[in-house]
């Protein structure tokens, strides 16, 4: 009998796990199938899933079209420097709260995890007054210092946890062979926290290269403008041809799909391993 039922429990598990997969992954085939049409079946009736004559036109005339390269660019400029300050900036600040003792440590480190409850719409303004007095308007730079701003509090908090795990040992060893702090965060710290690292990285990556409102705000020079603004921009201007829009999504995508890729082994790790205890 209770084999019988475990055989129904994990049945409706199964199915259950397969319809939400299916409702999360269709949209996403249609959008791929629709990129791979010529326009004279985007709108069909009945529509068809797999596409008549498949063509890569709709990606040539989507890369080529609206400066298409040029916002590619910025927005991969922007993605991997945010991301490199938004894991090396965080993780100094990690490890000096997992490993020394200071006056007012604890209060100053909720303190900057109490940032994380503020909404980031309230900040657009007092953003763009400092950005404008700092001459960062129309500039990468300035999407880029408030980005890694941004992530600064949550990926402290996150590498903080995974930092008190790492066993003291080591860096016990390293002091009594001569070596400073900066060696051991640099040659111990950083190699032994990869999966931790990694995951911040991800999410430090998605998010610059996603975010639409401060890159809105910030940026008025065209030739400044970064993916997201543009393909708002490009749907606006081509948005009957779905498979012309479809296709600039889904190369806006290829990165992100590529780093969390690259990421998945020391992503999955840190997130079994404690990036998130503490």
């Amino acid at each position: 009998m209770n084999l019988r039922r475990k055989f129904w429990q994990d049945l409706a598990l199964y199915l259950i796990t397969t319809f939400g997969a299916a409702v999360m992954v269709f949209p996403f085939l249609w959008m791929v199938s629709t990129s791979l049409k010529q326009h004279a079946y985007v709108i069909e009736n009945p529509p068809r899933l797999l596409p008549p004559d498949p063509t890569l036109e709709n990606f040539v005339k989507a890369w080529a079209a609206n400066n298409f390269q040029l916002y590619f660019r910025n927005s991969l400029i922007v993605a991997i420097i945010t991301t490199s300050f938004a894991v090396l900036f965080p993780a100094m600040v990690a490890y000096a709260f997992a490993r020394f003792e200071f006056p007012g440590k604890e209060i100053i480190f909720y303190a900057l995890l109490l940032t994380l409850m503020i909404p980031g719409l309230t900040l657009i303004i007092p953003q763009f007054l400092l950005a404008k007095a700092l001459h960062l308007r129309n500039s990468l730079w300035g999407l880029i210092i408030v980005y890694t701003a941004t992530f600064i509090p949550l990926n402290s908090f996150l590498l903080r946890g995974f930092f008190e795990g790492l066993p003291r040992e080591l860096e016990e060893a390293v002091l009594i062979d001569g070596g400073g702090y900066l060696t051991i965060f640099l040659r111990i710290v950083l190699p032994l926290s990869k999966p931790a690292l990694a995951t911040v990285a991800i999410f430090s990556f998605l998010f610059s290269w996603d975010e639409y409102v401060w890159s809105l705000t910030a940026i008025d020079d065209v030739s400044k403008r970064t993916l997201p603004v543009a393909i708002a921009l490009f749907q606006g201007q081509h948005g009957t041809e779905w498979g012309l829009v479809f296709a600039a999504s889904l190369i806006a995508a290829i990165p992100v799909v590529a780093v969390f890729v690259s990421m998945q082994r020391y992503f999955m790790s840190g997130l079994t391993s404690g990036a998130f205890k503490g």
